[in-house]
């Protein structure tokens, strides 16, 4: 087993990522805020630290005694700062209820177990002594997919599998790779790249999330179209459940009935805790060929990608930006907006395998009314994005409200969804004065029978911002629903996109979630409140 050089620091308690990194937005841009949208001057104010009223942990002595002797003394944590650091993800309603130094449904304490065997060993305290048990990675979660909720248990404990962190095999001949799940990206990276090897997977929580997390949120990288979604690249699994271990996953393709593996993959911690991954993993890219091109519009810009997805050329990477996010990203950035629609392309490999694929590309989008425009708007994406957690922050405490929901459905039904969850999140999300919120779209990931498609919004926080985004929040979830799209194509269920479920699957598929939460879980301690509908918070 190996260790990364470094560890992926702690992120801020009541913001994204690292504090060094927070930033003020210019006077000339709060005060063209001000002008567009309405927004007060004093934004969100944020609770010192020190003056969070934390309530005292509430674990029995007799759970703290049997979780010690699982993980010893020194991993089962009570401090305020560490119970703190893991009251929920980093949706703007977290982020909001800390800055208003609400934390009191902090963990009564966090523990820290080091292998399969303790993480075992922990569920079986847990179920013994009634201790509801959330799973935390990289503590990214955007949908309450962490918030620690009792479930009508007297405790709660949220289960860190930071020292879960080590390279336990690598195969070059099968390109394989065995991960520990509290591995964050960069850090299995680091230990990939030693052997020439790369997981190819970057979704905007890169610099923090981890491999377990990926596998139990069923992730999407923004590099999906060549690498594949994460679930796709997961050849076995090992999970620990209060009723023992499973070990699934044994060949690159199997008949051997039903794939238990995607029970696993996508369960969000309710059914079991993903200690290690086992992954397709590929060569480190010899070649990187980056272009950005421009459409007239977002149809042409969809019917472009459409004819990638489906046609022969399959790039790495391929985002199409609709005309309002195309100019407000050109406008951060301080360069000039394309006319139209932006979208920006990548092919990785040898230099004979990238350039072949992009002359294929070029060739499909230039055919499809594209304008290449060079390298340079994508080197400008590339390095700007992973800071819009960063820019959220920073717009809240200039008074705007800023967040972003996803979805997903066929190339024949995405013009109608994403007029439809526009126009919900307007309705909901305009002013009194009728000011309306600033809605940008764009589609991150493509396969040959339709997209995602990203919504970013920005409106007036106003008095109570946490609840006018939640009624944006359900009117586009409603809207989602009615349209037929997917609840969640990458960020998951959680907490926030329960309400959804049933409909996602029907009656008889919830019913099916719960008889297998009943024969893993049946005490029911695992992350109380999410994913499964009728479960209590």
């Amino acid at each position: 087993m190996t260790a990364p050089s470094r560890r992926v620091g702690a992120m801020s308690w009541n913001a994204w990522g690292d504090p060094a990194r927070a930033f003020a937005l210019p006077e000339p841009v709060r005060a063209l805020l001000a002008d567009v949208l309405g927004a007060e001057p004093a934004g969100a104010p944020r609770t010192p630290e020190a003056e969070l009223k934390l309530p005292p942990s509430a674990l029995p002595d007799a759970a703290r005694s049997a979780l010690t002797d699982a993980v010893g003394a020194e991993h089962v944590v009570t401090e305020a700062a560490v119970r703190i650091r893991h009251t929920g993800g980093k949706s703007t309603p977290d982020l909001l209820r800390r800055r208003a130094g609400d934390v009191a449904g902090a963990p009564d304490a966090v523990v820290l177990p080091g292998t399969h065997d303790e993480v075992t060993a922990v569920l079986a305290a847990c179920a013994g002594h009634r201790v509801a048990v959330v799973p935390f990675g990289g503590g990214t979660s955007v949908v309450g997919g962490v918030e620690p909720l009792r479930g009508g248990f007297g405790a709660a404990v949220a289960l860190d599998l930071r020292r879960l962190d080590r390279l336990v095999a690598v195969d070059a001949v099968d390109r394989t790779a065995t991960l520990h799940a509290g591995l964050r990206t960069p850090e299995a990276d680091e230990l990939l790249a030693a052997h020439g090897l790369t997981l190819g997977h970057q979704p905007q929580s890169y610099e923090y999330a981890t491999i377990g997390g990926y596998a139990a949120t069923r992730s999407a990288g923004q590099s999906s179209t060549g690498y594949g979604r994460f679930d796709a690249m997961v050849l076995s699994l090992r999970v620990a459940t209060p009723r023992g271990t499973l070990e699934l996953g044994r060949a690159p393709g199997s008949a051997a009935g039903p794939d238990l593996r995607h029970l696993l993959l996508g369960s969000e911690g309710t059914l079991g805790v993903i200690t290690e991954v086992t992954l397709r993993v590929r060569p480190l890219p010899e070649t990187v060929r980056d272009e950005a091109w421009s459409f007239p519009d977002f149809a042409a810009g969809t019917a472009a990608l459409r004819a990638l997805a489906q046609g022969g050329a399959r790039p790495t990477l391929v985002r199409l930006s609709d005309e309002t996010e195309t100019f407000v990203n050109a406008a951060l950035s301080g360069t000039q907006a394309a006319a139209g629609c932006l979208a920006v392309v990548a092919h990785e490999g040898t230099a004979e395998q990238a350039d072949a694929v992009r002359e294929l590309s070029a060739r499909t989008l230039r055919a499809a009314g594209g304008t290449e425009l060079g390298s340079g708007p994508v080197a400008q994406w590339r390095h700007s994005r992973y800071s819009g957690p960063y820019l959220r922050d920073a717009l809240l405490d200039a008074g705007v409200l800023a967040e972003t929901l996803e979805t997903a459905t066929t190339w024949s039904a995405l013009p109608a969804l994403r007029q439809a969850v526009t126009d919900a999140l307007t309705g909901a999300l305009s002013t009194p004065a009728g000011r309306p919120p600033v809605v940008l779209c764009h589609i991150s990931h493509v396969y040959p029978e339709g997209a995602s498609l990203y919504f970013t919004v920005a409106a007036v926080a106003g008095p109570d911002p946490l609840a006018r985004w939640r009624a944006a929040k359900q009117a586009a979830g409603d809207a989602i629903a009615a349209c037929g799209g997917t609840i969640s194509h990458h960020h998951a269920v959680g907490a926030d996109h329960r309400p959804w479920m049933e409909a996602e699957v029907g009656p008889l598929g919830v019913d099916i979630l719960r008889a297998v939460k009943g024969v893993l879980d049946p005490s029911g301690i695992l992350n109380p409140g999410k994913l499964i509908p009728g479960e209590r918070a």
